[in-house]
């Protein structure tokens, strides 16, 4: 088993989710984060004053898949996230020991 965390724009959130689901992947975990990569952030005008800001809105995905579904699950996050501009995110992909799912008790592979 994998999990595969994605950090991508938040405007792509929908169409990654329904990537996602066309894989028939439907359990995720989304959380919204801040961060930079080589963009560094960028500077904004507020009320007539340049603000350099550091860090940008991004969203975490992370996404418990069998090992068969690795590189299936890479790919759809990764052409439905890219918009070909600087800032389109990045794709990790972690060994998973155990997974358990709490209702039923159920371990490994069933409890995804």
């Amino acid at each position: 088993m994998k999990l595969v965390v994605a950090i991508i724009k938040p405007s792509r959130i929908e169409d990654v989710r329904q990537a996602l689901n066309a894989l028939d992947v439907h359990g995720m975990t989304v959380t919204e984060v801040k961060g930079y990569g080589r963009q560094k952030g960028h500077s904004e005008i507020y009320r007539g004053t340049e603000y350099a800001v550091h860090f940008l809105p991004k969203l975490k995905m992370e996404i418990a898949v069998d090992d068969a579904q690795v590189e299936a699950v890479s790919t759809a996050i990764k052409d439905s996230a890219q918009t070909g501009r600087i800032g389109d995110g990045k794709i990790f992909v972690l060994d998973l020991e155990a997974v358990t799912r709490i209702r039923t008790g159920e371990t490994g592979a069933a409890a995804l």
